[in-house]
């Protein structure tokens, strides 16, 4: 287990120009914790992550990693290591030689540098392949493959941008579990770039929520997914319905509201089977959708399709005031 490191960012910004991607961001990263950045498109979270990593040049705050401002350092002394969307493999290179390249340019001699590659392929389980070149890799070996070579410089902090954005479904939640288990076994802090909500929920301790480049919302993933603070975090994190009562902006789970015999009416939208849950979309009197998750035993006892007139009920408790 390596020890964990304080990484935190001090009124980090970004400019291009006239325009601001980052705008003085700051945030205390714990040692040893899995955090995902997340956000929609053009939110800045690249742009932060590449900043961390030394990808980018910060236009203005710091980095402070361990106790040091490391960021007028050049990445490879940062103690940052960065694994990439596109995995970024020499075609040319075996899997051994791929992983122990940073190595290599640090003049480590062939037979250390080898033993600590087989070491980290060990721990992504791609012992097998070392002798393989990229291209006879399936795309869920090259990633591990990809994340060995960022671990083997004992990074104290792992970047990861939407690392898992190439993969199919399948393999993607495989690779999460996988993820998980190394930040754990390594016990160093990863963070992780995504603009999957449920990528960052299976993953994240804590989330970082950014919104036209600054930081929405952060903390417990638990605590961002069912407290949000504005409306946006509440429709960006999914689930949430957003009403207005008496003029009071509201968030309210979908899975509390219900179909009942008295409350609002509505007109039912949409109708879409989930598995364990139906989700159902109905308009209200005032031109609001509502969406509901009804459990699916409960759904089908008296189906509704789209068309239907339905009173839609849920307890008062469970709104939570959004800030304006």
């Amino acid at each position: 287990m390596g020890a964990g490191y304080d990484l935190e960012l001090v009124n980090l910004t970004k400019k291009y120009g006239e325009t601001l991607a980052v705008d003085r961001i700051n945030y205390h990263f714990k040692p040893g914790s899995y955090v995902c950045i997340l956000g929609p498109s053009g939110c800045g979270k690249s742009s932060t992550l590449r900043m961390i990593a030394g990808h980018e040049s910060v236009s203005d705050g710091s980095i402070v990693l361990d106790g040091f401002d490391v960021s007028h350092l050049p990445p490879a002394k940062r103690g940052t290591a960065m694994m990439f969307q596109n995995y970024a493999l020499f075609p040319h290179l075996s899997v051994l030689d791929n992983v122990a390249f940073s190595l290599r340019m640090k003049g480590i001699d062939k037979a250390t540098r080898h033993a600590k590659a087989r070491e980290l392929l060990e721990l992504v389980d791609m012992t097998a392949y070392a002798d393989r070149f990229p291209a006879q890799l399936s795309g869920g070996q090259q990633q591990r493959v990809a994340l060995a070579r960022a671990l083997v410089t004992q990074p104290k902090v792992l970047l990861l941008d939407e690392p898992l954005s190439a993969l199919d479904p399948f393999l993607r939640i495989r690779m999460r579990s996988e993820l998980k288990r190394l930040q754990r076994e390594l016990g160093i802090t990863f963070i992780h770039v995504t603009h999957g909500q449920d990528e960052a929920l299976a993953l994240g301790d804590e989330l970082v929520v950014m919104n036209n480049s600054v930081i929405e919302q952060a903390g417990p993933a638990r605590d961002v997914w069912s407290a949000p603070k504005t409306e946006f975090v509440a429709k960006f994190m999914g689930g949430h319905n957003v009403i207005a009562v008496n003029g009071t902006k509201f968030a309210l789970r979908a899975d509390d509201v219900l179909l009942s015999n008295s409350g609002l009416s509505a007109v039912v939208n949409s109708v879409e089977y989930q598995g364990g849950h139906v989700a159902l979309t109905a308009l209200t009197e005032s031109g609001e959708e509502v969406l509901s998750l009804v459990p699916e035993s409960l759904f089908f006892q008296s189906p509704k399709n789209p068309g239907d007139s339905v009173m839609l009920a849920w307890n008062e408790g469970r709104l939570h005031r959004l800030q304006s």
